[in-house]
């Protein structure tokens, strides 16, 4: 079979187990939120059984700034399986891909459908000034630099989120990357030749004094994520924002989808998140 069947077959699997378990469980899904004219700017909500004033973890899935996709199981199935029952809501969102759109017009993309999100929060029984955004690999690299630079947000309309949670991501400092004689091709395709667009798409370079706070989780399997975490917070601390670094060892998949099973590693990055919302 084709892999685009597959991933075609997979993403319905995914839809439907998440429309069993609503009905098992209470919750419910609102389905293809536009908050834009592309088909990729859509997002899906996952809420509670009874949802007041709850705070909301905004998900924004990787795949390489070219793939990838809001339903898929590891990015949204564990998460809400925890954070549901804890009152959460769970937005999951789609964006444009490369070529049509690099990763700062993503990052763009995921700012609007934030700032939407936040408008209709209320008609949902969730909270809009206390969101968390959390992201995986690409994704965790375009919440990186919207938590490093928060004027990418307001630009959108959004309200400042509570705080950000980056989950493995290896490119903090773009810049770096780029000049390194041998670097994987994935990121020529994404941040192109020019310096000043890496720069621009680069979270060590965007970061500000008012950065979000942000918890920067990190494969101690992987050779360059933690070092960039790490680098990334040593900048952070001299300009007196927060950024707390969690390696763990796990894969760059497992990260991903193992969050919300209980362990010490989702434990540790609830408690970063609920410090983060508490009223």
């Amino acid at each position: 079979m084709a892999r685009a069947a597959w991933i075609a077959l997979g993403l319905a699997a995914s839809a439907h187990a998440a429309h069993d378990d609503a009905r098992q469980t209470g919750t419910r899904v609102v389905h293809e939120v536009a908050y834009g004219s592309d088909p990729r700017q859509r997002f899906d909500v996952y809420l509670p059984p009874s949802p007041r004033h709850s705070p909301v973890i905004f998900m924004v899935h990787g795949g390489a700034w070219a793939i990838g996709d809001k339903t898929h199981p590891g990015v949204v199935d564990a998460k809400a399986a925890y954070w549901l029952p804890k009152n959460y809501v769970l937005i999951s969102v789609n964006y444009r891909l490369l070529p049509e759109a690099k990763p700062l017009e993503q990052a763009n993309d995921v700012a609007r459908a934030l700032a939407a999100a936040q408008r209709s929060a209320a008609s949902w029984g969730a909270d809009p000034d206390r969101f968390v955004l959390m992201g995986h690999s690409a994704g965790a690299h375009v919440v990186a630099l919207l938590g490093a630079n928060p004027a990418l947000l307001s630009a959108a309309g959004a309200v400042r989120p509570r705080g950000i949670v980056s989950l493995d991501s290896a490119a903090m400092d773009v810049v770096q990357i780029m000049e390194f004689p041998r670097h994987p091709r994935l990121y020529d395709r994404a941040f192109g030749e020019n310096p000043s667009d890496w720069a621009a798409a680069s979270p060590y370079h965007q970061l500000r004094s008012g950065a979000l706070p942000m918890l920067a989780v990190c494969s101690s399997r992987r050779f360059d994520a933690c070092p960039q975490a790490r680098r990334l917070a040593q900048k952070a601390a001299t300009l007196g924002a927060r950024i707390d670094v969690l390696p763990q060892d796990l894969s760059h998949a497992e990260i991903n989808r193992t969050l919300g099973q209980l362990s010490d590693y989702t434990a540790s990055v609830n408690a970063f998140i609920a410090g983060l919302v508490a009223l």
